[in-house]
């Protein structure tokens, strides 16, 4: 049997203010984890990954977010629920991916398009790092559980914790949002959907 690796990003979004423990076996955990701890966990997994979560991000880019309403910027948001090492050295990744287009309008960043597009990539290494070779998507209306079910297989509860939660998917997004714009030097402070408050951009 392959190896599965879960990644902590995923875990520690999924369990707010429970422990990993916890998350993992649905039961009440005596210590909690807070925001504040599940947001450093989450960034120390991209920071310590960077070739692998800049494959997933230019090819959500290119890719996906060229397909929708252009913006000045695409920020992608893919948050990986797990990698398996395939027999053939390549890597095979679930995540829930999801990309979004902005304009920069003042100090905030305006979106103007973007969507869900979870799946399962395979991931190449190359003499640069990663490169994405196959997208296997969850389909769209009838085929959309049968087909999650099919690319997650032992893992579609975990996708589905985390897809299905609002504020675990914004807490994901924000978090990708921040990145981009200290990684970027930007002097933006907020991001808004259309008509939708503002939502203020987390330190990091």
């Amino acid at each position: 049997m392959k190896k599965v690796t879960i990644l902590l990003a995923a875990v520690f979004l999924c369990c707010g203010l429970m422990s990993v423990g916890a998350c993992q076996s649905g039961t009440k955990a005596a210590a909690p984890i807070t925001r504040e701890e599940s947001d450093k966990a989450f960034m120390e997994q991209v920071e310590k990954n960077p070739e692998f979560y800049a494959a997933l991000n230019g090819y959500l880019a290119d890719s996906i977010g060229s397909q929708y309403a252009p913006g000045e910027l695409c920020i992608p948001c893919p948050t990986v629920i797990a990698s398996t090492p395939q027999d053939d050295g390549n890597m095979r990744v679930l995540g829930d991916f999801w990309v979004f287009n902005y304009n920069v309008v003042g100090d905030t960043l305006k979106m103007v398009s973007g969507g869900s597009h979870p799946g399962a990539m395979i991931l190449k290494k190359t003499s640069d790092g990663y490169e994405v070779i196959s997208f296997d998507q969850v389909e769209d209306g009838s085929r959309n559980l049968p087909s999650a079910k099919r690319i997650f297989g032992d893992m579609y509860e975990a996708f589905h914790s985390i897809n299905s939660d609002q504020e675990t998917r914004e807490q994901a997004r924000a978090l990708f949002i921040a990145k981009y714009v200290k990684d970027n030097k930007l002097t933006v402070k907020f991001y808004q959907d259309y008509g939708w408050p503002a939502r203020e951009i987390p330190a990091l």
